[in-house]
């Protein structure tokens, strides 16, 4: 499913227009793109936890040369599951 699939499964679940669910879908995204970047977790009780996970500075090697090289340290968003989804998938 890509992002036009769901506005559409949201139109139809909802019967919204496509235009307001697409406005919704962004919305969502974008509210947990902001929290997660101000540092903040995004728990949705029964689907899963939003959060952001630190990444520890590296050693790594270029596959062509075999050269070392330093992978920097960042910042990587992370999903855990929810009881919920969880049980719906299996």
């Amino acid at each position: 499913m890509n992002k036009n699939d769901l506005v559409a499964a949201v139109a139809s679940s909802t019967g919204l227009s496509k235009s307001d669910s697409a406005k919704a879908v962004d919305g969502i995204i974008s509210s947990i793109t902001a929290s997660l970047s101000s540092g903040t977790e995004v728990r949705l009780v029964g689907f899963g936890t939003f959060s952001v996970s630190r990444r520890n500075a590296t050693t790594g090697r270029n596959p062509r040369t075999g050269e070392a090289i330093q992978i920097k340290a960042t910042n990587v968003p992370k999903f855990k599951s929810g009881k919920a989804l969880k049980s719906a998938v299996n």
